[in-house]
């Protein structure tokens, strides 16, 4: 992988999760949030990526990856997602405790041990959130989907992606046996609440637990 920092990284992989599931760019004050930094020192990152050639950016607008930014942001995606994988499925974690784990491996795990790690668990294409894991050669196919929280009654489809963001949420849907592949159907959708058929119960989600689901469109 190119010479970058963790920061750098950290960066550009946040500026790319943000838009692989919504269309929305992100804003340097979104991205402070994220990544629990403070705005001044976000800007004045921002600007040096701009300068490396790695987002676009204008004051007060959204941050966006250049193809060579992309092409960095997908090599740490990967990294961290197939790290994810490992963690889950040789290591006994569970979905809710690998992402700092990925964190910090994703930073010094050497190019031959990630391949050695993609081999052994035979190529998979999504982490255990259902991420999809880029390619070597960076390419990527991420799922035609919809997040539940917008999806209208009677929409039915499997789960394909569960956001990792609030492990509380992961535990709670774990629970509800909603994981990955789980087929449902949306009955009803009110202000605070999503209800769901699962496997022939009906689930009543909060709205921050449906905003973690997306579902085939």
């Amino acid at each position: 992988m190119a010479n970058t920092s963790p920061a750098i990284e950290d960066y550009l992989k946040t500026v790319y999760a943000h838009t692989e599931w919504q269309p929305d760019a992100i804003t340097p004050s979104v991205l402070a949030g994220r990544l629990g930094i403070a705005p001044s020192s976000v800007t004045e990152m921002v600007k040096k990526l701009a300068a490396a050639g790695l987002v676009i950016h204008v004051p007060y607008g959204a941050v966006r990856l250049t193809p060579l930014g992309t092409d960095r942001a997908r090599q740490v995606v990967r990294r961290h997602r197939l790290i994810e994988t490992w963690l889950v499925r040789e290591m006994g974690y569970g979905w809710d405790e690998v992402h700092d784990e990925a964190e910090v491996l994703e930073h010094s795990v050497s190019d031959r041990l990630l391949e050695a790690i993609d081999e052994r668990l035979d190529r998979p294409t999504r982490d255990p959130h259902g991420d999809p894991i880029p390619l070597a050669d960076g390419s990527i196919v991420v799922p035609d989907a919809v997040n539940l929280a917008i999806a209208t009654p009677g929409h039915t489809g499997r789960i394909v992606r569960i956001s990792d963001r609030d492990p509380a949420v992961l535990r709670s849907l774990d629970e509800a046996s909603a994981g990955l592949d789980t087929a449902l159907s949306v009955t009803d959708v009110a202000a605070d609440v999503i209800r769901i058929d699962l496997a022939g119960r009906t689930h009543a989600l909060t709205r921050a637990a449906a905003e973690a689901i997306w579902v085939e469109a």
